[in-house]
């Protein structure tokens, strides 16, 4: 296991964030927070899914009035999944006014670049790290680059111009993104709010822009850290930018909690794949197990029936549906390796190397399928119920492995 960059440790709620604790997953609702019955319904999918915090948007009076009863009905419901108050412009106000909705969240996530300007900003800033102190709330300092504080921004934009050999325009917004950061936290514990209730996050799009920053801030701090690359995008394009830049710094030991910020489709409102997406990272790259998972061939002119793709997929969606009560009764199930081949050049080698595996037949193959379990064949399956028989099998395989004595 790769070391953590922060060692001190922030508790969110009945989560742990740092301080050698696993990495956390993390999404967000796109619900009117306002909404109770919608939010709610988000928030049960997303903890269901496996988001371990969840972030609300508190951008009015009905959103902040509406938190306390988000918060009765989750726990009405049995799911007491921390709640993250997301505020931008009029965080001050809506914690002011509405102390039950303070009292609610289980943390409270602060842009430096828009809780104030000018004149306003140190006084709404200290204003909304009185409320976190007062009710012993942990903070997020986000930054993004999109709403960046334009008074730092400057004040480093002047001083490289003024050295000899000024830094390029992208290294400046690079290094006021850090700097917004580091100060605002400096800041949050000059006001008494302690370091073990402070996250860090400098968010930004670009892919090695990122990687750069969180280098740069891990180097620099050993507060808490939240990865994620803002505004990643749609379908494979969001997915394929957040692993690549996340995997990097994971590898390197940078990141105590995660989020995989996608835009859904115009016409799939669901944000649990968000949450999926940061759990396979995770757990292909060996730091956390959340659920077994299926290893399949990618097809080729040996395998021109799509029979086995479609008992891999059938045997992931089973899995992952069985995994809420699985995890109750088979500890350390989640560790399940299962291979699901469609033909004899890898079939039996990658079947042998899985918990459990079935190697189906090629093209022109005998239409048999050996079943291998901890690396010894089993049994052979042949007929129509192949995938039947196959996830039958599993199941007593779970219950052999993984099931209590007695």
């Amino acid at each position: 296991m790769i070391a953590r960059n922060s060692t001190v440790a922030v508790q969110v709620g009945g989560v742990q964030i740092g301080g050698g604790a696993p990495i956390v997953v993390q999404s967000m609702t796109n619900t009117d927070t306002a909404d109770v019955s919608a939010t709610v319904r988000q928030v049960l999918a997303l903890a269901q899914a496996g988001s371990e915090l969840v972030r609300i948007t508190v951008n009015n009076e009905a959103a902040a009035a509406a938190v306390p009863r988000i918060r009765e009905q989750l726990h009405a419901k049995g799911c007491t999944v921390p709640l993250i108050g997301d505020f931008h412009f009029n965080g001050h106000k809506l914690l002011e006014k509405y102390p039950d909705c303070a009292a609610a969240l289980d943390k409270y996530r602060i842009n430096p670049g828009n809780v104030g300007r000018g004149s306003k900003r140190d006084p709404q800033f200290a204003q909304m790290i009185e409320f976190a102190c007062r009710y012993e709330k942990p903070v997020r300092i986000g930054v993004n680059w999109g709403s960046l504080d334009q008074a730092v921004l400057a004040r480093l934009l002047d001083d490289n111009a003024k050295r000899p050999q000024p830094e390029p325009l992208d290294a400046v917004v690079r290094e006021a993104v850090i700097t917004s950061a580091l100060e605002s936290a400096a800041k949050a514990m000059e006001l008494g709010l302690p370091k073990n209730r402070i996250v860090i996050s400098c968010k930004l799009s670009r892919v090695q822009d990122l990687i750069a920053v969180y280098q740069s801030l891990a180097a620099r701090c050993d507060h808490a850290l939240h990865l994620g690359l803002t505004e990643a995008g749609m379908g494979s394009k969001g997915i394929v930018a957040s692993t690549a830049a996340l995997a990097v710094l994971l590898q390197q030991g940078i990141g105590d909690t995660i989020r995989i910020s996608l835009t859904p489709e115009p016409t799939d409102n669901d944000r649990t794949r968000e949450v999926i997406v940061a759990q396979e990272i995770l757990q292909t790259m060996g730091l956390r197990t959340f659920l077994p998972l299926v290893t399949a061939c990618p097809g080729c002119g040996r395998t021109t029936s799509t029979y086995f793709q479609q008992l891999a997929q059938d045997i992931q969606s089973y899995l992952r549906q069985q995994m809420p009560e699985w995890k109750k009764r088979y500890p350390g199930v989640e560790g399940l390796q299962v291979a699901v081949m469609g033909c004899v050049v890898n079939g039996p080698g990658e079947s042998k190397h899985s918990h459990i595996g079935i190697s189906l037949p090629g093209t022109g193959e005998e239409p048999v399928a050996p079943v291998y379990e901890d690396g010894v064949k089993t049994v052979t399956l042949k007929g129509e119920r192949i995938a039947e028989e196959f996830q039958a099998l599993v199941e007593r395989y779970v219950e052999r492995r993984y099931g209590r004595p007695g």
